[in-house]
């Protein structure tokens, strides 16, 4: 292997990058516009839950106890009604997701100290979001109730209560439970697996399809110098989509990262080398640029988003599914960016994503020689 010959590929590949703007400006802009747009689309808070009302007496303690929802940042006061049919049709129509129905004895049982029933009904379409909603009202009840039975403690006279069990939560590593802290460091993993891997699935590809394959055969350029060559300017390309999903996470969304930026992109560099021989692998098999980017991207995007750990948990999944996740290498360098991003580890707690991050790329860049030495024969 010659570094000269190495070079000679790399330069003309590099022209070749820099004389087709478009894709090298579609290389550079697509993760940005994608980061953009599913950082700031894509969001797991569930905040301002659109909510009805029906208070059948409109008492001063119909109103305190609306006032607990209404005063919270979980419910957003949409509309008063009189009637179930009313009630109905806005759910229906989506106006609202949540209906609170006080009945007309509500403030007398109250006042009377007994027990008062509440209606509260969700939209179950959206289940995920409804048992969220069901939480927070569930919260606040029980937060209004003992302020109520409190109350009634101090006005008959009776020494304070104490509480057996004081809680006091305490969140590490997101303080603020903001779901974009959560999101962006494994979207940029999901991007950078899909960009990668589709923009070296065209390089071997083009060859065939402008008949320019057999030139570089009859060349002294053996099949591994080749692939490197091939894959330098893309993987430098790769290097600068990762500095700006970089910049933007920390400048536009303002994700904390409390790890090493020096070991974050040395992941970067190891999961590049592997994504970017699975996208040569595939050119130098499909041999036609339109069938080359369609496998990349069922192969890539599917497993990224789905397997990955980015959007479920992967321990929630069926156990047939888990194991099929242990193959898709996004699962890996997603839990590396979360637990460099949020956590602030490093290679002690995370040595078993590095090794097999490492493997993956060892394994697929092998197999593109081993696969282009083939075809040279």
């Amino acid at each position: 292997m010659r570094l000269i010959r190495i070079w000679a590929v790399t330069r003309k590949e590099f022209l070749h990058v820099l004389r087709d703007v478009r894709s090298l400006g579609m290389a550079i802009a697509i993760p940005m516009m994608m980061l953009m747009l599913f950082g700031y689309a894509l969001t797991l808070d569930v905040d301002k839950v659109p909510l009805v009302v029906w208070d059948q007496s409109g008492t001063r303690q119909n109103r305190d106890l609306i006032a607990q929802f209404t005063g919270s940042k979980y419910f957003s006061l949409r509309s008063y009604f009189d009637n179930y049919a009313d009630i109905v049709r806005a759910i229906d129509s989506g106006r609202a997701l949540a209906a609170m129905v006080l009945p007309r004895d509500y403030a007398q049982r109250i006042s009377a100290g007994r027990d008062a029933e509440v209606q509260f009904i969700v939209d179950g379409s959206d289940s995920n979001t409804a048992t969220i909603a069901l939480g927070y009202a569930e919260a606040l009840t029980r937060t209004y109730s003992q302020n109520l039975v409190i109350k009634a403690i101090q006005r008959s006279g009776a020494p304070a209560l104490q509480q057996p069990l004081d809680v006091r939560p305490r969140v590490w590593f997101n303080e603020d439970m903001e779901s974009r802290n959560f999101i962006i460091p494994g979207l940029i993993g999901v991007l950078m697996m899909v960009i990668a891997a589709l923009m070296t699935s065209l390089t071997v590809a083009r060859e065939w399809e402008r008949g320019t394959m057999e030139q570089l055969i009859s060349t002294p350029v053996k099949g591994p110098e080749l692939v490197i060559g091939k894959l330098i300017p893309y993987f430098t390309i790769g290097l600068f989509d990762v500095l700006l999903g970089v910049l933007m996470s920390k400048f536009l969304f303002h994700v904390p990262l409390r790890g090493s930026v020096v070991f974050l992109f040395g992941m970067a560099i190891i999961f590049l080398i592997g994504t970017m021989s699975w996208g040569i692998l595939i050119s130098i098999n499909a041999k036609n640029q339109l069938l080359a980017s369609q496998f990349a991207m069922i192969s890539t995007f599917l497993p990224s988003f789905l397997l990955s750990g980015f959007m479920f948990s992967i321990a929630n999944m069926p156990e047939p599914i888990q194991i099929i996740t242990y193959a898709v290498p996004a699962r890996y360098f997603v839990s590396l960016l979360k637990g460099i991003y949020l956590k602030g580890v490093g290679f002690h707690v995370m040595q078993g994503e590095v090794i097999l991050l490492t493997v993956y790329a060892i394994v697929t860049f092998a197999l593109a020689i081993a696969r282009f030495k083939k075809k040279l024969s």
